[in-house]
C-alpha cells in the first residue's frame, strides 16, 4: 500500500504543473467553455488515479513477466530461438499497443483513407517485431550499442531521401507511438532480464537501448512501404472538430471504448505469461497471482488514464492550439509550444517506469529527477520548434529530424555507453499517450488555424520532433557525467 501511495504521490506532482499551465491559459489567452473547463479538471483527476494505479501494477506485474522473458531467452543461447521469440514478442505487444491504434486510424482518416489502419498497424509491428530480435541478438553478442544504431540510421538516412515529407512524418510519428504505456514496461524489462542474465562488464550498458532498437523498426517499415508502394506525395487534410456535448457523457462514451480497448491490449501479455508460466516459469502460486494481480492493476490504471486524456485533455489542447495560433502574436505559439512540452512529459507513464530503472540499474548514480529535468528541456524545444514549423513553411521536417538524428549518432562515440541506451530509450518513451492526444490535438488544433499548414505533415510531425530531441539531450548530459567523473579521477562505468 505504501507503494501505491508513493505511486500517486510522483503522478500527481507530475500532472498538476500541465494542469495549471492551462487553467492560467484558459483566464488568460483562451477562455473555453465552462463544460470543457469540468471536463478537464476531472480529466488531470482521472489521469492522476489512473497513472498511479498503472505504474504501481506495471511494477509488480509486467516488469516481472518481461524479466523472466528475458531471463528465459537468455537461457536458451540459441540464436534461433532468441530471434524468432523476440520477433513474435514484438509482434504481439505492439499489434496491440492503444497510442499505434489510435495513430494508424488518424493517418487513415487524414490520407482520406488512402493508407488503411490495418495495413500501418501490420507493418510497423513487424517492423518492430524484427528489431526487437535485433537488439536481443545484439545483447547476446555483445555488439557495441553505437554500432548498431549507426547501420540502423544510415539505411534510415538512405530511405529518407526517398520518401516524401508526409511519409517521413509519419513513419517516425509510428515509432514513437510504438512505444507506449504497455509496451515501454515490457520491452525495458525484457532488455533488462536478458543483460543480468548475460552478465559481464557491459551488463549495466545492455540494461537499456532495446526500446531505442524498436522505435527504429516502424521508421525503416513504412519508409520501405513508402518506396515499394510507390506512394510518394499525400495530402492530408483536417478533421473537422466537433467539441464534446454535455460533461460526463464523453467520459461515458471514452470509457465504454477504452475498456475493451484495453483487454486487447494485455490479452497478449497474459495470454504469454501463462502458457511460459505452465511450461517454463513455474512459479509458484503467490508469486503467480502476485503478478495476475499487477496486470489487473495495470488494466485499471490504463483505463482510467485513456479516459481522462481522450475525454478531458485532448479537446482543450486543440482549442488552445487553435486558440493561441489566432491571435495574430507569432512569438506567443512557440513560447508556449515550449512551456507545454516542459511539462507535458512528466506526465507519461512509460518516462517514470524508464527513469526508475535507470537509478535503479545505476544504484543511484544516475537520478531520476536528472533524467526528467533533460528531457523536460528536450521536449519543451521540441514542441517549440515544432510551432515555428507550422507557422514558417519554409522550415521542413526533415530540416530539423535528419540533423538531429546525424548528431545523436556521432556523440554516441563520444558519451559513456550507459547513456546511448538511456537516450535512445527515451526518444521513445518521450512519445506516450499524452504527446499523442494532448500535445497532437494542440499542434493540430494551431495547423487548422494557420492556411499555410499542412495536418498531416505538422500536425504529425510533432511527435517525431518529440522522439528526436531526447537523443541529443540525454546524451548531453552523458557528456556532462564523463567530465564529472573524469575532474575526479575515474572512470564513468566504475563511479557507481
Amino acid at each position: 500500500m505504501n507503494l501505491l501511495l508513493n505511486k500517486f504521490k510522483e503522478v500527481a506532482i507530475a500532472v498538476v504543473p500541465i494542469s495549471i499551465l492551462v487553467i492560467i491559459l484558459s483566464l488568460t489567452v483562451v477562455p473555453i467553455e465552462l463544460d470543457m473547463f469540468i471536463r478537464f479538471l476531472i480529466g488531470a483527476t482521472t489521469v492522476i488515479l489512473g497513472l498511479g494505479i498503472f505504474l504501481f501494477g506495471a511494477e509488480i506485474g509486467i516488469t516481472p513477466i518481461g524479466n523472466l522473458m528475458g531471463e528465459n531467452l537468455a537461457r536458451s543461447n540459441r540464436v534461433l530461438i532468441v530471434g524468432i521469440l523476440g520477433f513474435l514478442l514484438g509482434f504481439m505487444i505492439t499489434i496491440a499497443e492503444p497510442d499505434l491504434q489510435i495513430l494508424a486510424y488518424q493517418v487513415r482518416d487524414a490520407s482520406g483513407g488512402i493508407l488503411s489502419a490495418y495495413s500501418i498497424l501490420i507493418v510497423v509491428s513487424v517492423g518492430v517485431g524484427i528489431m526487437v530480435a535485433v537488439g536481443l541478438l545484439r545483447i547476446i553478442f555483445e555488439v557495441p550499442l553505437n554500432k548498431t544504431y549507426t547501420m540502423a540510421y544510415f539505411i534510415i538516412f538512405i530511405l529518407g531521401v526517398m520518401v516524401s515529407e508526409e511519409f517521413l512524418a509519419i513513419s517516425v510519428d509510428a515509432s514513437g507511438a510504438t512505444t507506449g504505456a504497455m509496451t515501454t514496461p515490457f520491452i525495458l524489462a525484457l532488455g533488462l532480464g536478458v543483460s543480468q542474465l548475460k552478465g559481464g562488464k557491459t551488463e549495466e550498458e545492455d540494461s537499456f537501448g532495446l526500446v531505442g532498437m524498436a522505435s527504429t523498426g516502424p521508421i525503416l517499415a513504412i519508409m520501405l512501404m513508402s518506396v515499394i508502394s510507390g506512394l510518394t506525395d499525400i495530402q492530408g487534410q483536417a478533421e473537422a472538430f466537433v467539441p464534446h456535448a454535455g460533461i460526463l457523457y464523453p467520459y461515458i462514451e471514452a470509457f465504454s471504448e477504452l475498456a475493451k480497448e484495453s483487454i486487447k491490449t494485455l490479452l497478449p501479455i497474459t495470454v504469454i505469461f501463462l502458457i511460459f508460466n505452465a511450461n517454463k516459469f513455474k512459479l509458484n502460486r503467490a508469486s503467480r497471482n502476485r503478478i495476475l494481480k499487477g496486470l489487473l492493476y495495470t488494466y485499471i490504471g490504463l483505463v482510467l488514464f485513456l479516459v481522462g486524456v481522450n475525454a478531458g485533455f485532448m479537446e482543450v489542447g486543440r482549442v488552445m492550439g487553435y486558440g493561441i495560433a489566432s491571435l495574430g502574436k507569432p512569438w506567443l505559439l512557440p513560447c508556449i509550444g515550449f512551456l507545454l512540452g516542459l511539462v507535458v512529459v512528466l506526465a507519461e507513464p512509460a518516462v517514470h517506469v524508464l527513469t526508475e530503472q535507470v537509478e535503479d540499474v545505476t544504484g543511484g548514480y544516475i537520478k531520476k529527477k536528472a533524467i526528467l529535468a533533460t528531457l523536460s528541456l528536450g521536449i519543451g524545444f521540441a514542441v517549440s520548434m515544432s510551432m515555428m514549423r507550422i507557422m514558417f513553411p519554409g522550415l521542413k521536417l526533415w530540416h530539423f529530424l535528419l540533423p538531429g538524428f546525424a548528431i545523436a549518432i556521432i556523440i554516441s562515440y563520444i558519451v559513456p555507453p550507459i547513456f546511448v541506451g538511456i537516450a535512445f530509450d527515451s526518444g521513445g518513451v518521450a512519445s506516450g499517450p499524452m504527446t499523442a492526444t494532448f500535445v497532437l490535438a494542440f499542434a493540430q488544433g494551431a495547423a487548422d488555424a494557420i492556411p499555410t499548414a499542412n495536418v498531416l505533415i505538422d500536425g504529425f510531425g510533432v511527435i517525431a520532433m518529440v522522439a528526436m530531441t531526447p537523443l541529443v539531450a540525454i546524451q548531453m548530459l552523458g557528456f556532462l557525467f564523463k567530465i564529472k567523473a573524469k575532474k575526479r579521477g575515474v572512470e564513468i562505468d566504475d563511479s557507481y
